[in-house]
Parts: C-alpha cells; sequence; structure tokens
C-alpha cells in the first residue's frame, strides 16, 4: 500500500478524497488549517514551509500521490488571500514535494481547479500573468485593487468572484506547462487537473446558497444532468489519478460538472492547432 498527502483533509473534497484512499487501505497525510496530521495555513509561505517540511518528515521523503485540494471560493472577502491560497498554495506544496515523488515506477499528483476557470466571463489576465510569475506580491496587490471595481450587486454575494476564477484558470495553466517539463514527466512524475462544478461541499454552499435551497433549475449556470454534484464524485476520480495505473495520464484537465461546462461551451473542445 501507498503514502498519499491530500491537502484539505478536514472537510469536503478533501475528506472525501482522504477516506477513499484510506478505504484502499493506504496511508494519507492530512494537510488543512485544523483537525489533521500537519496543521498548516498555505496562504502563507511560512505555512507552506512547514507543510512541506512536516510531510517529508511523516513520509520519510517518499511518496506515492499528492492531492492538492484545499482551497477557497468566491465568497472569500480578501480577493488577495484567494490568490495566495488557490494558486501559490498548492504549487508550493507541488514543487516542494516533487522530489519525494520520484520513487520506482513514478508518483502522481493531482489537483483541484474549478469548471469557473472556464464557465466564469471574469478571467483577468494581467493577474493570470502575475501568478504564473510567482510574484505572490504582485499578484495580492493586483488582486486587491481589481476587487474594487466589482459590481456592487456582485461584490455583495461573490467579493472574490474574479480572483477565485483566475486563479483556478492559472493553476491549470501550471499543471499543463509543469506536467511535461523533464523535472516532472522523465521522472516518472504524473501530474493532472480535476476541474469540479457545483459540488455540495461548504465552499459551495457558503458561496451561492443554504444547502436547504439547492435547486439545479435555480442554479446560475446550466446544469445538464439536473444534480449537484457530492464530494465522493470528485473523491472518485482523485483516487483515479493518484492510482500507479494512470502513468500515461499527464496534464490532463477532467472536468466533473454534470455537464455544465458542454452547455456552456459545446464547441469550444476540441481546438484545432493553427499554424
Amino acid at each position: 500500500m501507498g503514502t498519499y498527502a491530500v491537502t484539505g483533509s478536514a472537510s469536503g473534497m478533501g475528506a472525501a478524497s482522504a477516506a477513499r484512499l484510506r478505504e484502499a487501505g493506504h496511508r494519507v497525510i492530512g494537510i488543512d488549517l485544523r483537525d489533521a496530521d500537519v496543521t498548516a495555513d498555505l496562504g502563507t509561505a511560512q505555512g507552506r514551509r512547514h507543510a512541506v517540511d512536516e510531510v517529508l518528515r511523516l513520509s520519510g521523503g517518499v511518496l506515492d500521490g499528492v492531492a492538492a485540494v484545499a482551497g477557497v471560493g468566491p465568497n472569500m472577502p480578501s480577493a488577495a488571500a484567494v490568490a495566495s491560497i488557490n494558486y501559490f498554495g498548492p504549487v508550493a506544496l507541488l514543487d516542494g514535494l516533487r522530489p519525494a515523488l520520484e520513487r520506482d515506477g513514478g508518483g502522481r499528483a493531482v489537483v483541484i481547479g474549478s469548471n469557473s476557470a472556464t464557465t466564469v466571463p471574469m478571467i483577468d489576465d494581467r493577474l493570470v500573468d502575475l501568478l504564473l510569475a510567482g510574484d505572490e506580491d504582485g499578484a495580492r496587490a493586483h488582486a486587491a485593487g481589481a476587487q474594487g471595481s466589482l459590481p456592487a450587486e456582485l461584490a455583495a454575494t461573490s467579493p472574490s468572484i474574479s480572483a477565485y476564477a483566475t486563479s483556478k484558470f492559472a493553476l491549470a495553466r501550471w499543471v499543463r506547462r509543469t506536467a511535461v517539463t523533464p523535472e516532472w514527466a522523465r521522472r516518472g512524475i504524473t501530474l493532472n487537473t480535476i476541474a469540479p462544478g457545483a459540488v455540495v461541499t461548504p465552499l459551495m454552499t457558503g458561496s451561492t446558497m443554504s444547502e436547504d435551497d439547492l435547486d439545479p433549475d435555480a442554479f446560475p449556470t446550466p446544469m445538464p444532468r439536473g444534480i449537484f454534484g457530492r464530494p465522493a464524485d470528485i473523491a472518485f476520480w482523485v483516487a483515479q489519478f493518484l492510482s500507479p495505473e494512470a502513468g500515461f495520464t499527464t496534464g490532463a484537465i477532467l472536468t466533473v460538472d454534470g455537464g455544465t461546462d458542454a452547455a456552456m461551451r459545446p464547441d469550444a473542445q476540441p481546438t484545432a492547432m493553427t499554424r
């Protein structure tokens, strides 16, 4: 059996992913703000370093896989914090743990993105550039400044919607770029993204509606299946991407949203390469 690190392990999709791995007989090192093997704030550089150091200590420097699940939603009051937690948190953690994934047969890593990266028309190109450049101070300052231009009605319910969608967009792009580098691909480590849609977690219900009021037909985006996702739906795919058999899959983005992205952008994929 293997050893896996899972961020956001105390609740939602992270807890479901950790539980599925444990049920399969694996050892899981959970990382979260509380109720975890490693208590760390991935929104800060110090917290990320602590998380990496503790996971390496607990694992003996050898991991079979990492699931970067932790994140915050568009209801977060601080857009700057969203940029730090949703982008710099998983990137720093995966960079720090990459050497531990260099094992016989190769380790596996999966990141939780969001279909908001493709279905929310508020991607901030300047913020994307700052995130991918690794400029956390610049990204935080820009996100905070841009937040002030949101319409009042949107700011009242989703004050960080642009930073949220943009951070998930940039994270997926980082995965695509990083997965094919020699440091990852030629050392046998796979790196993929899962892009969930509306999944019933504290993050979703806290940012859109209460669970008692959930109605797929009244949701702001199309819900072709007529149902909301559950954490177990995402945990299933986390386990697939982390399995030893997934060695030929890297740089992929799997949308798990009940058809929302397909309904909103039916002709967006596939996109032909242009000369």
